[in-house]
């Protein structure tokens, strides 16, 4: 009797055991799921895992589970933040790494736009500000304007219909103009013979 009585002692300390454990892995479970996510699905989904199959549920979950809590990702997030403004202030180009001044629009490496003009100002802006730090001007407003007003590209205008060709010009017919025709009657005479040229005399040798 003292032998089994030994018996059930230890059976039901090892069923507590169990329980026990089995009951901290689901609670622990649950924890770790909802510091490493906000989709309640995965969540239950976790909690069922564990609570079905027990210890090899929660080793496959330990293998399945997100690497990083949020925790840690916003951490991850703002050292990301802190580095790239930190390069943004030394005038360093986000995209090859290498010195750009503060007051450059385009990276002269490799081409990257960096800031742009303030349509209020003109003082170069970061891509990433919401309003210009120098006259207040709304960075997103100001692009919707001029977006808004652009002028339309002009239709290109038809060239003109090329004249007709000029009629062939006929050569003018030539006239022919018959000289006058000779009279056939002889000069008329003058009946005077003084008048009438006469024979000049050579004058008389003296």
């Amino acid at each position: 009797m003292a032998g089994d009585s030994a018996i059930r002692l230890a059976v039901a300390l090892a069923a507590s055991y169990w329980a026990i454990l089995w009951l901290g892995a689901v609670i622990w479970t649950y924890r770790d799921i909802r510091d490493r996510g906000t989709d309640t699905v995965s969540q239950a989904v976790a909690v069922l895992l564990v609570l079905v199959f027990n210890l090899p549920g929660l080793v496959l979950y330990l293998i399945l589970r997100p690497r990083e809590t949020l925790a840690e990702a916003y951490v991850r997030n703002l050292e990301t933040e802190a580095v790239l403004h930190e390069m943004g202030e030394r005038g360093v180009c986000p995209s090859c790494q290498r010195q750009a001044q503060a007051d450059f629009f385009f990276c002269p490496h490799c081409r990257t736009r960096l800031r742009e003009a303030c349509a209020g100002c003109g003082h170069p802006i970061s891509l990433s500000w919401v309003v210009c730090p120098y006259c207040g001007r709304d960075r997103l407003q100001a692009m919707q304007p001029a977006a808004a007003t652009a002028s339309p590209v002009p239709p290109v205008a038809a060239a003109p219909p090329a004249p007709p060709p000029p009629p062939p010009q006929t050569a003018a017919p030539i006239l022919s103009v018959a000289p006058p025709a000779l009279s056939a009657e002889p000069a008329p005479t003058s009946p005077n013979p003084a008048e009438a040229g006469s024979p000049t005399e050579a004058a008389p040798l003296v």
